[in-house]
């Protein structure tokens, strides 16, 4: 600064006749407030107020003090103070020649670079004599002119230094926040946060979004709990000077006013030895202004007037509501950008959740809103997370329309919501696109698309998947383990079984009662009723008590070879030890008892389900219907027969087969015709034997036997 007010510098002042330059900025037309770009706005300066409203006086930046009026000899502290107050006026003083630099030259595009420079000279001089004597807070509280030079500047040229004034000390104070955020971005619960957030598959702009909120909060949290202790400091002062606890209320609740002091000496103004008047720092601007809207967004603009009632409109709206039509007002008075319609969407949200996800719809194909590919993944995963299969689909097909690519947490998305809705091929298409995208699958995708090769009943399937995953590392659940051993089990495949069990075991999960039980299944519906008998003998030494249904399962076994001494003895062990067979069991004993026509020990077994204050289970009913049909009991078969009928959705086609070929087998031809027909509705197949029987029997039609 010594050399703006030099002697060099009043010599190059005087070549350019500085009354002529002067005269200038009197009679050239006014440097217009209006042609400040938008970025910078200054209704929301936190230092001064515009629109020739009261200002309080400038009160110490960022609490520090800038200029100091004691006249005592300097101490180390003052020292060190004194030079961080020039450290901070040398970047306000760089900033303000910086921006000033831009508006002379849009009001005075034919002058030299030369003269443009010598103007910044002489405003910089008049801001730092401003300085020295104490009249700054005058200059940006927007006074019409300077107290001491009223003639040296034209009104509007103080104007526009009070608003530069401004704009710097508003980029300083983002600046400020801007360095701050940098440190909490580094801090160590934020870097566990987001370890934590990539292991559960979040990546990218979302990791990174999710990144900077946590700073903040950090940040937010940080300065609230600075602000309480510096209320506890200023508490225990008022206390030590004696001030009651009223009166420092009342004093904390009024801002205090204080002029900017004055302070001893010149102030020291350097741009660290760079002529910033080179083309190339605007290249440098423009890059520092594009990282500051990373790490401190945009924020919405103010909302009033007109655009406020339009926008209590949209919330309010209902699902059948047309709201193009607002929507398109709204975008006319707001110009809305992204940070805009992402605070719009936030409080549809938040008050209006049914209507959220169409308007969000309707906004993607806005061009201000500048959509992205997580912009479409959002919809979705709201979609599918409600089972609106169809919606989300819509949203993927204009994905593609767009040309976008789903990416891995879309493609994610779709795996999922296929493999709960269970088609299994479109889970098939979205995982393995995952895959050609060089994605590689995480443990929620493995376990859905395993999931849905089980219901699919298609087990082996799902078990190299589950091997894929262990040779990535990736420990299986052991729901996944339970999942595929009861597909196993109910498939009668007892290798597939014994597999899963084994590799269960190895990865340290313990047998239980359950996956004993599915062996014991497994086994017998593969006709090995020894192996079965040994996986029960073996649950019962680890310490499991057989409850009724893991008895029944084994009873079954043994019905499928007819081993009726080997059940009964197993029953009667299992008597002995307190075992009281229950409906399950009950149910097993009248199917088995129902195919020997043992009509009286049947009937009996049912009053047994009856004492226990049950209805018989509805597999019941095709054992009962089966035998009395067989004993021509017509009363008895047709009551069956009628439960059968009315639930016959849960028929299967094995059930209905049994049905048809003991109706055959008891004359019955005309119901066994009815349920033929019943059966290709439901879209089975009856095999070629009870194709050609079914032939037969209404060539030989017989009268139906009469009621015994």
């Amino acid at each position: 600064m010594k050399q703006l007010i030099s002697k060099r510098t009043i010599d190059k002042l005087s070549k350019l006749k500085a009354t002529q330059i002067l005269s200038h900025f009197h009679s050239k037309s006014s440097i217009p407030t209006s042609s400040l770009p938008p970025s910078t706005s200054w209704t929301k300066c936190r230092f001064f107020q515009i629109h020739n409203t009261p200002v309080p006086k400038f009160v110490s930046w960022s609490g520090k003090r800038f200029i100091h009026t004691d006249t005592a000899t300097d101490t180390a502290e003052e020292m060190v103070s004194e030079t961080e107050d020039d450290a901070t006026m040398n970047d306000f003083l760089s900033r303000f020649v910086w921006i000033m630099r831009g508006k002379l030259m849009e009001v005075y595009p034919d002058f030299e670079k030369k003269t443009i420079d010598e103007m910044l000279l002489v405003i910089v001089a008049k801001v730092v004599s401003e300085l020295e004597k104490g009249g700054f807070d005058q200059i940006v509280g927007g006074k019409s002119s300077s107290p001491s030079q009223d003639d040296d500047f034209s009104h509007d040229l103080w104007n526009t230094v009070w608003e530069v004034s401004n704009v710097v000390l508003e980029d300083m104070e983002k600046a400020k926040r801007k360095d701050k955020m940098k440190n909490f971005l580094q801090a160590e619960q934020v870097k566990d946060m987001c370890r934590f957030a990539g292991e559960v598959g979040i990546r990218g702009d979302m990791l990174r979004e999710y990144r900077f909120k946590w700073a903040r909060e950090k940040m937010e949290e940080s300065e609230f709990y600075h602000s309480l202790e510096r209320f506890k400091e200023e508490e225990q002062q008022g206390t030590e000077y004696g001030i009651g606890v009223v009166e420092h209320q009342s004093r904390a609740e009024d801002p205090k006013l204080v002029a900017l002091p004055k302070r001893r000496g010149k102030i020291n103004y350097k741009i660290y030895g760079l002529d910033l008047s080179d083309s190339k720092w605007s290249q440098v601007a423009v890059k520092i202004h594009e990282a500051e809207k990373i790490i401190c967004p945009q924020e919405p603009k103010k909302i009033d007037g007109k655009c406020k009632i339009i926008t209590e409109k949209l919330l309010c709206s209902q699902e059948q509501d047309d709201y193009s039509p607002l929507i398109a007002e709204w975008v006319q008075l707001l110009q809305p950008s992204r940070v805009d319609w992402i605070n719009l969407l936030d409080r549809l949200n938040n008050r209006n959740p049914s209507l959220y996800l169409k308007i969000a719809e309707h906004v993607l194909g806005e061009e201000s809103f500048q959509t992205n590919i997580r912009d479409y993944s959002k919809l979705v995963d709201a979609h599918a997370r409600d089972n609106r299969r169809e919606d989300a689909e819509r949203i993927i097909r204009k994905m593609s329309e767009n040309g976008i690519v789903p990416d891995i947490l879309t493609s994610t998305i779709m795996v999922h919501m296929y493999s709960k809705a269970g088609d299994l091929d479109r889970a098939k298409a979205a995982f393995e696109s995952l895959r050609t995208q060089g994605f590689l699958p995480d443990t929620g995708v493995y376990n859905s698309m395993i999931l849905a090769y089980v219901n699919a009943g298609d087990p082996k399937k799902g078990e190299s998947l589950m091997k894929e995953m262990e040779v990535r590392d990736i420990k299986p659940s052991k729901k996944i383990y339970m999942a595929l051993l009861r597909s196993f089990s109910q498939h009668g495949d007892a290798n597939g079984a014994h597999r899963i069990a084994t590799t269960m075991q190895f990865s340290g999960f313990q047998p239980t009662l359950e996956s004993c039980m599915f062996l014991v299944e497994a086994f017998g519906k593969a006709g090995d009723p020894d192996q079965a008998r040994q996986h029960f003998d073996y649950m019962i030494k680890l310490g499991h008590k057989p409850d009724d249904r893991c008895t029944a399962t084994m009873i079954a076994a043994y019905e499928k070879n007819n081993l009726l001494d080997k059940a009964l003895n197993l029953l009667i062990e299992l008597e002995k030890d307190g075992f009281e067979p229950g409906v399950a069991t009950y149910s097993v004993l009248v199917d088995w008892l129902s195919k020997m026509q043992l009509i009286d020990e049947a009937e009996q077994l049912l009053d047994k389900i009856a004492e226990q204050g049950e209805a018989p289970p509805f597999k019941v009913h095709i054992s009962l219907c089966d035998m009395y049909a067989r004993a021509n009991v017509e009363k008895k078969a047709l009551q069956s027969l009628g439960v059968l009928e009315a639930k016959q959705e849960q028929l299967e086609p094995e059930d209905f087969e049994r049905i048809i070929w003991s109706l055959i087998a008891g004359g019955f031809v005309q119901d066994a015709q009815k349920f033929h027909g019943l059966m290709e509705a439901r879209g089975f197949t009856v095999s070629e034997q009870l194709q050609v029987t079914l032939m037969a029997s209404q060539t030989f039609l017989r009268r139906r036997p009469s009621v015994r």
